[in-house]
């Protein structure tokens, strides 16, 4: 469960960035890359050891507010991403 105060940060092993060949956000590490879809990649662009779940989804619903809402996607993606070890609470 994830709570929507929880401070989201990347595990130190993974480095996020754009990459241009794959025209996508990606996850790399040393054994390899993660290539991200288009709401991973918007989702992880904001998960910076500073802003809580709370402040990413609200960031995303006045970002697209044509999308209804995006709370289930952001926590449904947290989830995932704790469970491949590619984010941690950082409090």
């Amino acid at each position: 469960m994830i709570a929507h105060d929880m401070v989201p940060a990347l595990e130190k092993m993974f480095r996020f960035q754009w990459e241009e060949a794959q025209q996508s956000y990606v996850l790399l590490y040393p054994e390899g890359m993660v290539k991200l879809n288009g709401p991973a990649g918007e989702i992880l662009a904001l998960v910076d050891g500073h802003r809580c779940v709370s402040d990413i989804i609200s960031h995303l619903d006045q970002q697209y507010p044509d999308a209804g809402g995006v709370e289930a996607d952001v926590i449904a993606f947290m989830e995932d991403a704790i469970v491949q070890r590619w984010i941690r609470s950082s409090v």
